[in-house]
């Protein structure tokens, strides 16, 4: 049965969000066995509503709401079993996030925080975003100062490290090591004080779990965070101009439109949203400029920005 969270021989939950709906040929199971993530969530459920709204103005990240709903379900029900004296042991909520940059790793785990917060799990919710430099120190036992620092400004919520694989790269005398050994340590012994989320490539995470062996047990939950398709993007794109009040002209749309699928084919590594934020920043500073020797601000011109704007070469 094809599902966006299945679990590995590690015990952990990967969950993949381009994972495709599952075709059921008889339509008498289609019936009985409807697709529970479709179902209406009861009203009393606020914190995931309130989540689910938010996610719902995103493109994208349609899968994201399953996994919302699984991670909601799985830590309300532990409740119920606790108040029916059943078994109901607590589990460490630490995360890996896989994929591309701007695939929106950074707003889901802000989300998740407020779920969180809202469900009683975190006291406070609040996300602390970091890197490498923040956690690696120039000398011995700076690192492991640093890291202290850090988890304590997480503690009530969320740390979030992005590119975490850089913490593995370097020679011996590295203290990048140190950095792991020191949020492995901390993972254990105050995990259900705060969460860890560690994002990167997929290849380059897979890597770093092998760095320490108590890392991979320590992440039950491992999301796969998918790239845009070219229409997604192009949706992004038509968000980030209406709130801004412009519009691209149709020769524009087709030259962006043309671009981006270029890009995604000859590029390994690609930025996604960000990729096409940069360009309609860039777009219109240069619109900016051509009006203003151009002399022309009629309102039309003034919210448009046509193909030349773009700063995209007919061949790439």
């Amino acid at each position: 049965m094809d599902r966006p969270i299945h679990k590995t021989n590690s015990g952990q939950i990967k969950v993949v969000l381009n994972g495709e709906k599952r075709n059921v040929p008889d339509k008498d199971n289609e019936i009985l066995f409807p697709d529970i993530y479709e179902r209406k969530i009861p009203s009393q459920h606020v914190a995931l509503k309130e989540i689910e709204d938010e996610l719902s103005a995103l493109v994208g990240l349609d899968s994201m709401k399953k996994v919302i709903k699984e991670i909601y379900a799985w830590i309300y029900i532990n409740k119920k079993r606790e108040e029916k004296n059943i078994k109901a042991e607590r589990q460490g909520l630490h995360m890996m996030f896989k994929g591309n940059p701007g695939t929106g790793k950074t707003t889901v785990a802000r989300l998740i925080g407020k779920l969180f917060l809202k469900m009683g799990v975190l006291p406070k919710g609040h996300l602390i975003e970091a890197e490498r430099a923040d956690l690696v120190g120039e000398y011995i036992g700076h690192t492991a100062q640093k890291t202290r620092e850090l988890i304590k400004k997480a503690m009530g919520g969320i740390l979030f490290i992005d590119e975490a694989y850089s913490l593995g790269r370097g020679g011996e005398k590295d203290f990048g090591k140190e950095a792991i050994d020191s949020l492995v340590k901390h993972m254990e012994d105050k995990q259900h004080e705060f969460v860890l989320i560690l994002a990167g490539y997929s290849k380059e995470m897979d890597f770093f779990l092998t760095l320490n062996p108590g890392l991979q047990s320590r992440f039950p939950l491992v999301i796969s965070f998918p790239d845009y398709t070219i229409d997604q993007l192009m949706e992004i794109a038509d968000m980030m101009l209406e709130e801004r009040e412009y519009i691209l002209s149709q020769n524009a749309k087709i030259k962006l439109k043309d671009h981006l699928g270029f890009i995604k084919a000859t590029q390994t590594t690609f930025s996604n949203g960000r990729y096409v934020r940069n360009i309609i920043e860039k777009a219109i500073r240069a619109q900016a400029m051509r009006l203003l020797l151009d002399s022309s601000y009629e309102r039309n011109d003034l919210i448009t920005l046509k193909s030349r704007d773009l700063g995209l070469n007919d061949d790439h």
